[in-house]
C-alpha cells in the first residue's frame, strides 16, 4: 500500500522476533529466501497502532502537484466490512486515486495487527485505470496466493527499529516495497495541521530503483506528508475525518 505517487505505502528481510509475532529483522545470509512465521493465532481485531491507526469510518484526503504540472489526488477510507485473508480477519482500506479529476487507480488494501502491536500488510487488489477504462490489475497480490507473504507496514514502537530495512509487502517480481524508520521526533506542518512527535521512514521497492521516498506519520492520524527524492514532488494531507 501507498500513498499513490511514488511507492504511491519490500534487499531481503528475515521475520524473527523474541516472543509473540514474528517481525523482520535485517537481511538474511546470501541465498536464503524471505520467510515469516506469523499464523492466523498471531493477529487481533482491529488495528489501533498510534501511527497507523485505521478505525472504520476514517477519511484521509491528499493533495500533490506532479512535475508535469497535474494535480493527484487521493482518498481514503477505512471501511466497515473486513475480509478473511489468509485465515486473518483483516482491516479493509480502500484507496482512490484521481489526476486531474480523472481515476487512474483504485485499489483495497488489507491490513492486521499482532498481539505485540505491529501492522501488518497482508495484499491489495488493485484495478488501473487509463481514459477512464479499466486497462489492468498490475501490483494486485495476496497473502497465500502464489507464494506472496505480508510484511510489517508500522511497528509497535517504531523508535525501537531505526534504520532496520524491513519488507512492507513481498510477491516475487510483483510487490517487494521497503522501508526503514529514520526518526520518530519529527515537527511537521501540513495543510489539515500542525505534528510533532512525527515518525519519518525511507520507502523504497527491490524493483524499481526510481521508486524512492521518505513517508510521515503522526500520532493518532498515520500518514500526513510524503516526499518523492528523486523528483521533489510532495503529498500532503489536506483532510482528515476521524472514524467511528
Amino acid at each position: 500500500m501507498r500513498i499513490k505517487s511514488f511507492f504511491i505505502v519490500t534487499v531481503i528481510a528475515v521475520l524473527v522476533g523474541a516472543c509473540g509475532a514474528q517481525t523482520p529483522s535485517g537481511n538474511p545470509p546470501a541465498g536464503e529466501a524471505y520467510t515469516v512465521s506469523v499464523t492466523a493465532a498471531d493477529f487481533v481485531q482491529g488495528i489501533d497502532n498510534p501511527y497507523f491507526p485505521l478505525t472504520p469510518g476514517a477519511k484521509w484526503v491528499y493533495e500533490a502537484l506532479l512535475e508535469d504540472g497535474s494535480t493527484e489526488r487521493i482518498e481514503i477510507e477505512i471501511l466497515h466490512e473486513t475480509r478473511v485473508v489468509n485465515g486473518v480477519t483483516a482491516t479493509v482500506l480502500h484507496d482512490s486515486v484521481f489526476v486531474d479529476g480523472e481515476l487512474v487507480e483504485d485499489t483495497y488494501d488489507w491490513f492486521a495487527q499482532d498481539k505485540d502491536g505491529n501492522v501488518w500488510y497482508l495484499g491489495e487488489d488493485v484495478d488501473n485505470y487509463e481514459n477512464g477504462a479499466l486497462v489492468d490489475h498490475a501490483g494486485s497480490w495476496e497473502w497465500g496466493v502464489d507464494g506472496a507473504l505480508p510484511g510489517v507496514y508500522m511497528w509497535a514502537d517504531p523508535s525501537t527499529h531505526m534504520n532496520e530495512e524491513y519488507y512492507q509487502e513481498y510477491y516475487v517480481d510483483v510487490a517487494e516495497d521497503k522501508g526503514k524508520v529514520l526518526s520518530a521526533n519529527e515537527s511537521i506542518v501540513v495543510p489539515a495541521g500542525s505534528f510533532t512527535d512525527v515518525v519519518q521512514t525511507y520507502d523504497f521497492s527491490s524493483l524499481d530503483p526510481d521508486i524512492q521516498g521518505h513517508k510521515f506519520y503522526a500520532p493518532g492520524v498515520g500518514v500526513i506528508k510524503e516526499v518523492e527524492l528523486l523528483t521533489g514532488e510532495e503529498v500532503k494531507l489536506i483532510e482528515f475525518t476521524p472514524g467511528n
